[in-house]
């Protein structure tokens, strides 16, 4: 959410914004119903100051001249309950609109209408060449019995899975040695519910918008991300400088519809309805420059990741049509998948500003008393089962089993290799 003020002065900033994000908004239309609503307020205000002087003077007035003012009260009420019923109408389309007003993207941001158009920013490592036919993950897994996939749709419906034996544990030893990593880089640990209320979701962001991606129950929803629960941790909440930045290593379960996404990775562990993140969540004061440095800095975090893993991958600047409505940039980290023969996303790196802290309240008191809306930012560390698969595909050996990434050795018991060779 944007400053009602800054968006008054600022028309035709909230124009480009919105063409530049392929997103449409009638912002001359939120000015409209903002005027009407300051127009009606001061109606009320009025009503009301009348209301008061009518009180006041009926206990000094006469028998006669209480019963006129009585009666003049009357009428004042019966108009003023007009107005504040009028201005609970405009209130309803007022805010309505103002959860819709997209964020200002950064002028770094390049123009393009949707995903096909991003940029590629930088690639890391060397695309593995194989002596041998390299499988999926799919056949791969299945063959090793480290997945479940009839079971899984038996049990939980299309997209469903079972995950099993050291695919199991590799998505543990994931977990934990990236805890352990953002831990030792100044992050809080924390695990966070993922059935949250509906206004955690409004705040960060993914509603009204996201609601066809959501799996909910009345007002409790089932989130996509960590991020959600993390960010209402500190809603309505005002902050000292002193404890910014903050810096949150969030670990949750996670649920997606994938709506829209029929036809797209049916099968497999890429596009599932329920796995697990680990997520970066920053707060930091309000400025610019200190966004872009977190950005930067939590993005560099998931690339040093990738690369201790030793999975080949590229970042992606997101253009301007496939930004969301809060976001001021954005990166994306995409692994090498060898069997897809290209990279598939495994990270999202966004800054903010105060979009979502002013939806959620979240302040901090400066230097000089001065009470500001702090700047949120959030990056995946990892998604899980995604990023086993990233692993299986890229460390598969000629004999169909897979060499676990020195750095996960340690969270895996000391296997240094998982699955039982089935071809020569």
């Amino acid at each position: 959410m944007l400053d009602i003020k800054f968006i008054r002065e600022n028309p035709d900033l909230i124009k480009l914004a919105a063409t530049k994000k392929h997103i449409p908004f009638d912002v001359d239309k939120l000015v409209a119903v903002d005027q009407k609503r300051l127009e009606v307020l001061k109606q009320i205000e009025a009503s009301r100051a009348e209301q008061n002087k009518v009180s006041d003077g009926i206990q000094q007035a006469s028998v006669a001249e209480r019963a006129m003012m009585i009666e003049s009260m009357r009428k004042v009420k019966e108009e003023l309950k007009k107005k504040e019923d009028e201005l609970e109408e405009i209130m309803k389309t007022w805010r309505a609109l103002m959860l819709s007003v997209p964020n200002i993207p950064d002028m770094s941001v390049p123009e393009g209408k949707d995903d096909t158009e991003n940029v590629e920013a930088s690639t890391w490592g060397t695309i593995p060449t194989f002596s041998f036919t390299p499988l999926d993950h799919i056949e791969l897994m299945e063959k090793q019995n480290f997945v479940d996939f009839e079971r899984g749709t038996k049990t939980a419906g299309f997209r469903g899975y079972f995950l099993k034996n050291d695919a199991a544990i590799l998505e543990m030893a994931i977990w934990q040695y990236v805890m352990a990593r953002w831990q030792a880089k100044g992050f809080e640990p924390m695990l966070v519910p993922s059935l949250v209320r509906r206004e955690a979701l409004l705040g960060s962001g993914y509603l009204p918008q996201g609601e066809d991606d959501l799996y909910k129950d009345g007002n409790d929803y089932l989130a996509g991300t960590g991020e959600v629960a993390t960010m209402f941790y500190h809603s309505d909440e005002v902050l000292s400088e002193e404890e910014l930045p903050k810096k949150i290593i969030a670990w949750s379960p996670c649920f997606r519809k994938e709506a829209g996404s029929h036809g797209k990775d049916v099968k497999g562990l890429i596009r599932v309805h329920e796995f697990y993140k680990c997520e970066q969540v920053v707060l930091c004061v309000a400025s610019h420059e200190e966004s872009v440095k977190y950005h930067e800095e939590i993005t560099k975090h998931s690339e040093e990741m990738m690369e201790e893993l030793g999975i080949p991958y590229h970042r992606l600047l997101i253009c301007g049509g496939d930004l969301g409505l809060g976001q001021v940039k954005k990166y994306d980290i995409e692994a090498w998948m060898p069997s897809q023969n290209k990279y598939r996303e495994t990270h999202s790196a966004s800054y903010f500003h105060d979009f979502q802290t002013r939806r959620l309240n979240i302040r901090y008191k400066d230097k000089e008393g001065k009470l500001r809306y702090v700047h949120s930012l959030n990056n995946t560390a990892a998604a899980t089962p995604r990023l086993v698969t990233a692993i299986i595909e890229n460390y598969q050996q000629a004999d169909g089993t897979i060499k676990v990434p020195d750095v996960l050795v340690p969270y895996m018991g000391g296997k240094t290799v998982i699955g039982k060779p089935f071809r020569s």
